[in-house]
This record gives C-alpha cells, sequence and structure tokens, in this order.
C-alpha cells in the first residue's frame, strides 16, 4: 500500500492501546482507557463503513429482560447468576445514560410489555410474578412486574400483557453518534474499512496483519461480539437478527416497547412506524451466520404477525429490511478476559449490548490497571 510518511507517523505508529470495533463495547473501551491514561495513543479499527455487527442495528431497546426471559434463564442458572445478569444490564443502562445523557440518545421510559398467545402461557409466567418481583427487588427497590389490560387492541393474544415498569427505549443513531463524538473529542483515532486478519503477541508488541497494513501496538482489545470466532476461540456463536420497519402510520398509538413469543419477536413505534425483528427462532442454524441478509421464512412470520397480531385492519406498507449480527453462547454471562500477554476481549454480549455494552467495555478496559 502507498502510505506516506505523515500517515504512518500520525495513524500507525508508537501505539499504545488498538481497539477491535467500534461499536458500543469498544467506543466504552477506548474511552475509558483514555480517561485512565490521557498520554496514552488509541486507535480504533472498524472493518464497516459504520459500526458493523448488532450497535447500529438493533431496535433501540433499553431492557434488562422480560418475565418469561428470566423464568427461561432459572432453568438454566442459579437465581444468583440471574440476580447478577439483571444487575449488570440495570448498572450499565444507568451508565450508558449517564455518559452520553438522556436526552442526547433520546431515551424514555415507556414501560415494557410481554404479549402471550395463549392464556395458559400467560397464567404460567404469572405464577411466578411475585417470585421474580422479590428477587429483583433489592436492584430496583419496587416491583419490576405487573400486569396490564389489552390497552392497544392487538389481536390473537391474551387479554392482558405482563409489564416491566422499568424498561425504556432509546434512539439508536443518536447513541452512536453521541459514542463517536465523545471517543473522538478525546482525542481518539477510529479508522474505518479496515478489517484485523490476524495478530501475533511477541510478549512486548503485537504485530497486527490487517487487509491495508501491517502495524504493531503495545495492546490489544478484541471487541467484535458476533464476530469473534474469526479472531478468537472464545465460545461465541453468531446470532443474526432480522429487523423490518413500516411506513409511518397516521394515528398509530401503540407506545412502548413490546416482547413476544419469550422475547424472540419484539417491536415498537418509532417515528410513527412499527419497527419489528426476530423470528431467528424459527430457524436457529440458519441464522448463525455472520452474513448480513433476510430469509423467506422469517420475512413471512414478520409480515404475518404484523397483519394478524399488531396492526389488524390496519392498511401499512413495509418500507426497509435488514438485519444485525449479534454474539450468543450457552452462558448469557459476557466474557471479559485478558487472552494473552497483551491481548484482551470483550465479547458476548447476548442480544443484550444496549444493556450491558457501555459497562462491558468499562470493565475490559479496566483488565488493565
Amino acid at each position: 500500500m502507498n502510505y506516506s510518511y505523515w500517515e504512518l507517523k500520525e495513524w500507525f505508529s508508537k501505539i499504545d492501546f488498538t481497539i477491535i470495533g467500534s461499536g458500543i463495547v469498544g467506543l466504552s473501551c477506548a474511552i475509558t482507557l483514555k480517561e485512565t491514561y490521557p498520554k496514552a495513543k488509541i486507535i480504533v479499527l472498524e472493518k464497516g463503513m459504520l459500526p458493523q455487527g448488532a450497535s447500529t442495528k438493533n431496535a433501540g431497546f433499553a431492557c434488562f429482560g422480560s418475565l418469561s426471559e428470566i423464568i427461561y434463564d432459572l432453568q438454566s442458572h442459579t437465581e444468583e447468576e440471574v440476580y447478577t445478569l439483571v444487575k449488570k444490564r440495570w448498572e450499565g443502562l444507568q451508565l450508558l445514560r449517564k455518559n452520553l445523557g438522556d436526552k442526547d440518545i433520546d431515551f424514555q421510559e415507556n414501560r415494557g410489555f410481554e404479549l402471550c398467545e395463549s392464556k395458559s402461557f400467560y397464567e404460567k409466567c404469572i405464577t411466578k410474578k411475585d417470585t421474580i418481583n422479590l428477587l429483583l427487588k433489592p436492584i430496583f427497590k419496587a416491583n419490576i412486574f405487573s400486569e396490564t389490560d389489552n390497552i392497544f387492541n392487538f389481536k390473537k393474544v391474551y387479554s392482558k400483557y405482563i409489564t416491566n415498569n422499568f424498561e425504556g427505549q432509546i434512539d439508536t443513531g443518536k447513541m452512536t453518534t453521541q459514542l463517536l463524538r465523545k471517543t473522538q473529542k478525546l482525542g481518539i483515532k477510529i479508522i474505518n474499512n479496515i478489517k484485523l486478519e490476524s495478530y501475533q503477541d511477541n510478549n512486548t508488541k503485537i504485530h497486527l496483519k490487517t487487509n491495508r497494513l501491517d502495524f504493531y501496538t503495545n495492546k490489544l482489545l478484541i471487541t467484535t461480539n458476533g464476530f469473534s470466532r474469526e479472531l478468537l476461540i472464545e465460545k461465541v456463536t453468531p446470532a443474526r437478527a432480522q429487523v423490518l420497519i413500516t411506513k409511518p402510520i397516521k394515528n398509530l398509538e401503540i407506545k412502548g416497547t413490546f416482547h413476544l413469543d419469550k422475547g424472540y419477536y419484539y417491536f415498537r413505534n418509532i417515528d410513527n412506524r412499527i419497527l419489528f425483528g426476530g423470528g431467528r427462532n424459527l430457524d436457529f442454524k440458519t441464522e448463525e451466520t455472520t452474513e448480513f441478509g433476510q430469509t423467506e421464512i422469517i420475512q413471512n412470520e414478520l409480515e404475518r404477525i404484523l397483519k394478524e397480531i399488531i396492526l389488524p385492519n390496519q392498511q401499512f406498507e413495509i418500507e426497509h429490511r435488514w438485519s444485525g449480527i449479534m454474539g450468543v453462547g450457552n452462558q448469557k454471562k459476557a466474557i471479559i478476559k485478558q487472552i494473552s500477554n497483551n491481548v484482551f476481549c470483550g465479547v458476548r454480549l447476548g442480544g443484550m449490548g444496549i444493556a450491558i455494552g457501555y459497562l462491558v467495555g468499562k470493565e475490559l478496559a479496566e483488565l488493565l490497571d
């Protein structure tokens, strides 16, 4: 590559910290490192034109778990583990809000609503409501879950919702813009359209080989989440999430965030449109991919639910479709660890990037203290 002396000197020499990935975790990590080591030279490498993965492609749910999801988690995790998961998610959301500002990320606490397709499923969940409220009360100092009538007149669901009184929502684009602004204001360089292909930790420095050029860094921090298996041996499975959004709908009164089928489907009102995603449970294997795109089986089901449940007897048009790549595993706890002398990672956010992303980035940076 034909890089000048100035380019190599300014961007690719005497680097203290190199972070891979400019999503929530990567930028939070960069900010924390700069606050801890103000004289350090920090660069962030991003393989996409914009942050790839899920940070700019999610639904903007400031959530920490629906009642049915927490009940399901208790089947494979201890009460203490579930308590810690929810606590981390809640603390992460507060950290995100504190550092970026509610106004600048358009944070709204309009509550979350879980829709149940049958009375039996609803009653099964409700029998555990008081127990889980009691378990999590030390975090929130109040009961999280309650019951609400079908105030939005959805069809083919039970007549009551399970309500999460502390769930909120954000504008994902504004959140990312604020993160980028805060990062760049600190003098951290973000380099886009560059992909790390391999690295070699030589104990004192790390040799990085990218698709553009080779260079050295003192410390390497990997925050690529759903794409982690390209660089790490950690057990992180990519999980594609397909999303669509309608054109604006007149007099759309739906307000809040909504979960359906144990959280595998989720929707909300944004700019008088319905943003609707999910369905990977229809074809888990196919959705274990790092390829962006849509599949007919999932898109057809999203459209069916829109027509029959969310917007019955209402005209709407779908304007746009996209997908994001999450990182999941057999445990919901994020992986924040040292890989070798000078290499560290913060990955496997389990579809809770907005809730725990800022906190994971901060904790990753603090591993170097």
